[in-house]
């Protein structure tokens, strides 16, 4: 990994989110960074040529535009996984796909329009692979998000992403509002004025695009705009989803307990699966390398305590896909 100079550091660990709505929304950042406009653009454009960055922009929350999302399972053949992967990764219903060592050795993310057209996807996949699919839908949220934050020798940490406040209530998306988000979900553009180039491609006026994506913002449709680190690229290099069998009844307060973790980035209650997985909290956790992911597990494990029947650690051995949520216009 080649050491990122401080601006770019500088910038990454204050712009994963809170990235302005404004007309000159690099303008303030530049001037607090102490560089100009074109070259912090610049400096962007090679983050994101180089891998650092994932992306740049909002992230969208699927489920509160009114789609489906759901995390699935197969356990492919050896000889057959690569083709597979293919099978699965075409289809733009798959937002993200990892090889994880385990039997259910492959994992991806279902991300759609409505609700129903994740039963869909998954469907197409059985048929087009052959094989069949664990379902593990959300059943509740404890904690989903990640902020990395890079020191000056770029050792990168997890820390806990900054309180926004309470979301509003969101109001009902209509047309306009989601050509917006499929302008925007790849990305903004790097211009030094994004959301006037996002506006004029869709006929509208800046400030009516910059009022709908403050509305989705209050109202969590947008999760937060600004950089999407890369932490794999950025030295992260041991996830492991970690995964747990405790009792439904204390699975509240168990999921709560973990969830606050600064190095945990998604924590959810999922269903078991007869016959072949026993789990019903998930949590993911991020490290450096494996044993330090294994490490961070065994104080889960601790806090867990007796509640704690049976847990295994699955690290992501491959990338396969990794898009974000994509929809139509």
């Amino acid at each position: 990994m080649t050491m990122l100079n401080p601006w770019a550091r500088a910038f990454i660990n204050r712009y994963q989110g809170g990235f302005p709505l404004a007309e000159w929304p690099f303008a303030p950042i530049a001037d607090e960074l102490g560089t100009s406009e074109v070259a912090l653009i610049e400096m962007l454009r090679d983050l994101l040529e180089q891998g650092h960055l994932s992306r740049f922009g909002p992230l969208y929350d699927a489920a509160r535009l009114g789609g489906g999302l759901t995390l699935a399972a197969l356990e492919v053949p050896e000889a057959r996984f690569d083709r597979v992967a293919e099978q699965v990764n075409a289809l733009p219903g798959v937002a993200h796909n990892y090889r994880r060592d385990h039997r259910l050795n492959m994992w991806f993310v279902v991300a759609t329009d409505t609700p129903e057209g994740v039963a869909a996807v998954l469907a197409e996949i059985e048929r087009r692979t052959g094989l069949p699919i664990y379902d593990f839908p959300k059943q509740r949220e404890f904690y989903l998000g990640l902020w990395l934050r890079l020191g000056v020798d770029d050792r990168v940490d997890t820390v806990p992403v900054p309180d926004a406040g309470p979301a509003m209530s969101p109001r009902p998306l209509d047309a306009d509002d989601h050509r917006i988000i499929a302008a925007t979900q790849a990305g903004l553009p790097l211009q030094e004025r994004p959301y006037d180039v996002v506006a004029a491609e869709l006929g509208m006026q800046r400030e009516a695009l910059l009022a709908r994506m403050r509305a989705m913002l209050d109202g969590g449709v947008i999760r937060r705009i600004g950089a999407v680190p890369n932490h794999y690229r950025l030295g992260l290099r041991g996830n492991g989803m970690t995964v747990w069998d405790v009792p439904d009844e204390r699975i509240d307060e168990l999921g709560a307990r973990i969830g606050a973790l600064d190095f945990v980035s998604h924590c959810y209650q999922r269903p078991r699966q007869d016959g072949i997985w026993p789990y019903n909290l998930f949590a993911m956790v991020h490290g450096r390398d494996r044993a330090e992911v294994l490490a961070k597990s065994e104080l889960l494990a601790s806090l867990l305590g007796g509640d704690c029947r049976a847990h295994d650690v699955l690290f992501s051995s491959a990338v396969l896909k990794k898009t974000g949520l994509r929809v139509a216009a």
